[in-house]
């Protein structure tokens, strides 16, 4: 199998991950609602490790000002979060949140630089390739279940949250194409884009998610919540120790 080959049936895989919401589709709308608060709690937790631990380490090896791309990224959504919202909600009402467009920009910023990381590992060494796809592999299963938890959350129904995750996951053909045609340009771009990713998730955690979670006043809906979102942070330290080691 030649290169290009094996980068487009990577990039496929990766993709194809983004569908695991399907596995709800089974669920009563009751039991759904119940699966929603855990799944946000998920999401929090996943999303700030994927900043801390994955997207900021990555740009700083990089000789990246992550740190500025990273605040330039959390005023970015900001603005953006703010022009949907006067758009699309009135009254302070919105059918659907404005968190959830943003999540779809995030991740599909993110989705892009994994595509061309998939891209240059095979340019660089065909084994290198197959690892770093499992690499990803395993980094989107959380990712995109956490994805699909705050498309349902933010208003979308499954059947929509189910297509627009799988449509912003295509974003990752768009950077191994990019990669392939453009390699030292993509090179020079992607550790900007890590900061701009990261600063995204910061955001989105912690101003949308994270105070959806304290609302209520029981202890230990509080306390749940928490080890949920401990069990995010948990599920992407692991598989990125499993992959450095």
């Amino acid at each position: 199998m030649d290169a290009t080959a094996a980068i487009l049936l990577s990039v496929l895989l990766t993709s194809i991950v983004s569908l695991v919401g399907i596995l709800t589709l089974a669920l009563r709308q009751s039991a759904l609602r119940k699966l929603l608060k855990g799944l946000v709690a998920f999401a929090s937790g996943t999303l700030l490790a994927t900043a801390f631990i994955d997207l900021l380490p990555e740009a700083i090896e990089q000789n990246a000002p992550a740190m500025g791309f990273a605040l330039l990224g959390i005023v970015m959504f900001f603005t953006i979060e703010g022009v949907v919202r006067w758009h699309h909600c009135h009254d302070e009402k919105c059918e659907v949140h404005p968190f959830t467009y943003l999540n779809l920009l995030g991740d599909g910023v993110h989705n892009f630089i994994d595509g061309a990381i998939i891209a240059a590992a095979y340019l660089t060494n065909f084994e290198l390739g197959v690892v770093t796809t499992f690499a990803i592999l395993l980094h989107e299963v959380p990712q995109e279940i956490s994805d699909f938890g705050i498309l349902i959350y933010g208003g979308f129904s499954r059947r929509k949250a189910l297509i627009f995750n799988f449509l912003t996951s295509l974003a990752s053909f768009g950077g191994a194409g990019a990669a392939l045609l453009f390699s030292p340009v993509i090179g020079e771009l992607v550790p900007a884009l890590l900061g701009l990713a990261a600063g995204g998730f910061i955001y989105i955690a912690t101003t949308d998610l994270m105070p959806e979670l304290q609302r209520s006043e029981r202890i230990g809906d509080v306390l749940g919540s928490l080890l949920v979102l401990l069990a995010g942070i948990g599920a992407v330290q692991l598989l990125t120790l499993l992959f450095e080691a």
